[in-house]
């Protein structure tokens, strides 16, 4: 499998060179929180992402060993896409951000009982959104 150039080794130049676009996370955040698997799945999320966008991203993705790309099994012609270890690894990352931008924009959406919860008890919730997304891996 081809690398990734790297600009530089710094650990947040790195993590940027994989998802330091707009669009990535939200690939991201589509395969951990909203179960989406499929291309035509990506292509109607809210943000309206091109679809020669969302090509280049979900490549970008399988290269850099965060997402898993398989032939689905009831249908040839389409693709099934899950997180990898590495791209499970980043669900704190993603629980962060939305903590974040719940604290500082108020016209962030997110269920109000979950972020009371993330709060809470943190690490819990994450075992059982690991759990899940682990399941997953076995498609």
């Amino acid at each position: 499998m081809a690398r990734l150039k790297r600009r530089s080794n710094c650990p947040i130049s790195f993590a940027l060179d994989i998802f330091g676009d707009k669009w990535t996370l939200l690939i991201i955040r589509d395969l951990i929180f909203k179960d989406k698997r499929y291309f035509g799945e990506f292509s109607k999320s809210e943000e309206k992402i091109a679809s020669n966008i969302l090509t280049d991203r979900l490549c970008t993705l399988e290269l850099s060993g965060i997402i898993t790309k398989k032939s689905d099994p009831n249908n040839g012609s389409k693709f099934i896409y899950t997180l990898s270890k590495k791209g499970i690894d980043l669900l704190p990352v993603l629980i962060e951000i939305i903590l974040w931008s719940s604290k500082y924009e108020d016209q962030s959406v997110f269920d109000a009982h979950w972020i009371t919860r993330a709060k809470k008890d943190r690490s819990q919730l994450v075992k059982e959104i690991f759990a899940h997304l682990r399941k997953d891996m076995a498609i």
